[in-house]
């Protein structure tokens, strides 16, 4: 048999073929003296063998390797230093298998791991990381940071989602960057309780973006109903954060200039829906200072309720601006029941849960990016009646993703890995 040394694939086609050449040569010659029959026949297999390691090592080079190999060559750019190549490796093999299997659920996971082990084997590897390996986040918010669309400053917003598994409240505080119909989520903090976060959870992963981003980044913060308070307000106007915050209507008012004592929806109860009012005077809301709009909207079940927004800045583009804050809505719908489904983990310890939500928010930041691409460069979304899109761009990307991570032979028009790449 031929021996399989180290070469380049030209030289394993020249050697072959030498070796056939020599082999003709000695039938050749020895046909004239009449050999034996059986001589013959073992020599013609010979020229058999010999012919098929040559197609064989000849078609090696056309093998195509595991599609997660260029994306783990793409994180090691970023991670390589700060995380083990091991880690960098696992890293890699769940974002490909989140985007096959759509789903967080471990044992489907591992059945779409990218290696020659067993998925037993993988899926004990899944658990480990998971469980056992202390994941810096703030490198994959880094990460996420680096490979946005959009140069910053940017306008945050934060927001709550939650679950119940069982008995245990899986609640998750978030701080999201907006951007044209979706929120790239940046930062999250597990809460150990149930219901609203406090203040000082939501000073602390504001704090945590500055310090990894810094205030210049920062164009102003969109927050519900659920995030006010008097010491919140005072820490963003202490810290000059702008802001369009929602307060509720039955909300004190307090007027500076007349002393006036007033709960917020008097101050706007003429407004007819599809108007806004700004006030352009300095009000005091839970002691605070701040600016005060409000328009007359429909809520999701057809009735006017009044939207009423205070802000750090002026008031003219609060309730423009403040529209966006919807945009995380469809951040937490893809990372559920329209893309990864992250209800389906049996995990409640909250820093494994933080853990595997961090990986899912790199994979939903990729196929978010890669969808918009496909639309603006590719093919466009097609456009349905009612004017909306068929399809999110987040699902765009996944759908694309998936298919050539399941198609490992397929030909594309973009590689999708190079948009987690930096260069």
């Amino acid at each position: 048999m031929i021996n399989r040394h180290k070469t380049t694939t030209g030289e394993r086609k020249v050697f072959n073929r030498v070796r056939l050449y020599d082999i003709f040569l000695y039938i050749v010659e020895y046909q004239q003296k009449k050999m034996p029959f059986y001589l013959e026949k073992t020599l013609r297999f010979c020229i058999f063998i010999v012919y098929i390691q040559l197609v064989i090592m000849d078609t090696e080079n056309l093998k195509v390797g595991y599609k997660s190999t260029e994306l783990i060559s793409v994180l090691c750019e970023h991670l390589k230093g700060k995380m083990n190549l091991a880690r960098i490796k696992c890293l890699g093999l769940l974002i490909c298998a989140l985007c096959k299997v759509q789903t967080v659920c471990f044992e489907k996971l591992a059945t779409a791991f990218e290696t020659n082990a067993v998925s037993g084997s993988s899926l004990r590897r899944i658990q480990r990381f998971i469980a056992s390996y202390l994941l810096d986040t703030d490198l994959i918010a880094t990460l996420i940071f680096k490979i946005l669309p959009h140069q910053p400053p940017y306008r945050l917003t934060m927001d709550r989602t939650n679950w119940k598994l069982g008995e245990t409240n899986i609640n998750i505080l978030a701080l999201a960057i907006v951007y044209q119909g979706v929120a790239f989520p940046v930062l999250i903090t597990m809460l150990n309780k149930a219901g609203n976060s406090d203040t000082q959870e939501r000073i602390e992963i504001i704090n945590r973006y500055i310090r990894l981003f810094g205030h210049q980044t920062i164009d102003c913060l969109l927050a519900d109903r659920e995030f006010v308070g008097k010491d919140w307000i005072a820490y963003l106007n202490r810290n000059k954060i702008r802001y369009h915050i929602r307060i509720r209507e039955n909300f004190y008012v307090d007027d500076p200039r007349t002393g006036k004592h007033i709960k917020a929806f008097v101050m706007f109860a003429d407004l007819k829906c599809g108007q806004t009012r700004h006030l352009m005077r300095i009000y005091r809301v839970n002691g605070q200072l701040c600016y005060i709009s409000a328009s007359k909207v429909k809520d999701k079940d057809g009735k006017p309720e009044l939207q009423i927004i205070i802000s750090f800045n002026l008031p003219q583009n609060a309730q423009q601006a403040y529209k966006e804050r919807w945009q995380v809505e469809t951040l937490f719908r893809g990372m559920k029941s329209s893309g990864f489904n992250i209800e389906d983990t049996h995990l409640i310890e909250p820093n494994r849960i933080e853990k595997l939500l961090t990986v899912v928010m790199l994979a939903f930041t990729w196929a978010y990016i890669v969808g918009v691409f496909l639309n603006n460069n590719i093919k466009p979304i097609r456009i349905l009646k009612h004017g909306r899109r068929a399809k999110s761009f987040f699902k765009y990307g996944l759908e694309y993703i998936a298919k050539i991570l399941l198609n490992q032979s397929t030909r594309n028009e973009i590689n999708v890995f190079d948009f987690l790449s930096c260069t």
